[in-house]
């Protein structure tokens, strides 16, 4: 227990420390050097708190485009990791393909490829269909679909991560019980698995907020392609600094929002574990690298 104690001590990261410091060297450089740009400040505030509709449409389109394309992610993910796991070949060689694939090429490159490579052959041209009334463009049906594919193939790794942390006796014991190996595993060992997923499937959703950025690339409408086009046309037009920072507040608030959910979540999966919640920083640790983690002590678990 003290090496586990003295473990989750070590290296406290002084984010805060180093934000403060990057912020004022950059007030500093704004207001001490003489530049022929012009700050307007307003248009970063207005921007913050003051959103026009075009921020909000953007704004919605990533939160939308993230949840959907995780769902899909962790589907596919349940999905590879099984076949992995299979004792039939063909089942586990398609898993290992499809992770390798995946992982081993740049998303942007899948991307790309996805909308207008599948386009131009005619293999699929992406035409806009209606959800509820709500007509979905092509590009946007793409970006999730290169989205959640390539998610999958991480949740694959992560999921099953979390099934080898189940004993196998919980299997044998289940299928003792007259279960399906369909019904034990969800019923049995997912559940138990969960908590085990949970952590790093927050970590990947967190980074799919900020990877559908990419989608730029097939001219997707969200959050970065917004501010793009305003500091491109308009009363807002060249002025980026303002702009792309309102942006990265807005990628910041989005992020944090889903860190204090994150930290709620792993809260109750872990609750009845005792000493294995020593390893679940705090809220505070998890945003700023700093403050106390579950045992009290200072530090940040590694």
């Amino acid at each position: 227990m003290t090496d586990l104690k003295r473990r989750v001590r070590t290296r406290p990261v002084p984010l805060a420390l180093a934000g403060c410091v990057a912020l004022a060297v950059v007030l500093s450089a704004c207001t001490g050097r003489q530049s022929s740009y012009q700050y307007r400040w307003d248009i970063f505030f207005r921007s913050v708190l003051q959103p026009d509709h075009l921020i909000l449409s953007g704004l919605w389109l990533t939160v939308s485009i993230s949840v959907v394309s995780q769902i899909i992610g962790v589907i596919l993910g349940v999905f590879g990791a099984v076949g992995r796991m299979s004792s039939a070949v063909p089942f586990r060689w398609a898993a290992n393909g499809y992770v390798w694939l995946f992982r081993g090429t740049p998303l942007l490159v899948q991307i790309a490829f996805i909308f207008y490579g599948l386009g131009v052959t005619g293999i699929y041209q992406w035409p806009p269909f209606d959800v509820l009334g709500f007509v979905v463009p092509g590009a946007i049906q793409a970006g999730i679909v290169a989205l959640g594919v390539n998610e999958g193939a991480y949740m694959t790794e992560i999921v099953r991560a979390g099934i080898l942390s189940i004993e196998a006796g919980q299997m044998e014991a289940a299928k003792s019980l007259g279960m399906t190996y369909g019904q034990a595993m969800r019923r049995i060992v997912l559940p138990q698995a969960a908590r085990v997923i949970v952590p790093p499937l927050g970590n990947e959703f967190n980074n799919m907020l900020k990877t559908t950025s990419l989608l730029v690339v097939i001219s997707v409408p969200e959050l970065y392609v917004t501010f793009s086009r305003k500091n491109a046309s308009g009363s807002t037009v060249f002025h980026p600094f303002e702009l792309f920072l309102a942006a990265a507040v807005w990628y910041l608030l989005l992020t944090t929002i889903w860190s204090i959910i994150q930290s709620y979540i792993e809260r109750r999966l872990g609750r009845g574990y005792g000493a294995q919640r020593i390893d679940t920083p705090g809220l505070g640790a998890r945003l700023l690298g700093l403050g106390r983690s579950r045992d009290g002590q200072g530090g940040v678990a590694r």
